[in-house]
């Protein structure tokens, strides 16, 4: 069964025991949401560092499905097929 990728930056993959990518399978109808749900269970802190406590998404973390970023289509609810990859960026503020 063909699985989706969930691509995660350097500074994320401690909080994924040091992996760069994590693989949920593909069952159905998948969403980001699902996505994300699907690796909350293994990686709570993880899970609380991409959403927030009413399950969005927090502001300085974008995720990408096929190069989109997921707010400019269906958000949370965006579709993901199988063998797609989802990358997740983290905003680093500075000054």
């Amino acid at each position: 069964m063909p699985d989706i990728r969930l691509v995660l930056p350097s500074i994320l993959q401690p909080l994924a025991g040091g992996q760069s990518i994590l693989t949920a399978p593909a069952e159905g109808s998948m969403t980001v949401r699902k996505l994300l749900d699907s690796v909350a269970g293994d990686y709570p802190v993880l899970a609380r560092r991409l959403r927030d406590e009413t399950g969005a998404l927090r502001r300085y973390v974008n995720v990408y499905v096929n190069g989109d970023e997921v707010r400019r289509l269906q958000g949370l609810e965006t579709e993901v097929a199988d063998g797609q990859e989802v990358l997740i960026i983290q905003s680093v503020a500075g000054g």
